[in-house]
């Protein structure tokens, strides 16, 4: 697939995000989809959306930043939302979030292959009051 066929599905990965629907989402996963190097699969990657879901049924990605070369395409995002679930034994806070990260896809034949992410954890964690700022 062409570069800007591959960014067109990092835009409708965030665009399926925001609507919520984490099932879409993973249809453009390949079975075998790692993680930061490590195994993480279509469950794996399931699993992860559904629980930002629900600790914030209101947050939204924008992209900042997309560009790529050859098979990777890379995001710079902001994500904004309000805490209204539990987060990995994070009780909800009822408390407005902003964060901001990167993801660099790696893409093969249409499907989400390979994913190197990073985000601002300790942003995250002191607007949620878990670590003092």
């Amino acid at each position: 697939m062409s570069l800007e066929e591959n960014k067109a599905i990092a835009r409708a990965l965030v665009e399926l995000y925001n609507r919520g629907d984490a099932e879409g989402s993973v249809e453009y996963d390949a079975p075998d989809v790692t993680l930061n190097g490590q195994p993480f699969g279509r469950q794996g990657d399931l699993e992860r959306s559904l629980m930002m879901i629900a600790a914030f049924p209101d947050g939204e990605y924008s992209i900042d930043d997309l560009f790529g070369e050859g098979d990777r395409v890379t995001l710079r995002w902001t994500f904004r939302g309000t805490h209204q679930g539990e987060l990995k034994g994070i009780p909800p806070t009822g408390k407005p979030v902003e964060f901001a990260g990167i993801s660099v896809y790696r893409f093969a034949d249409g499907k989400l292959v390979e994913v190197w992410e990073g985000f601002d954890r300790l942003a995250l964690l002191q607007q949620l009051g878990v670590v003092p700022t």
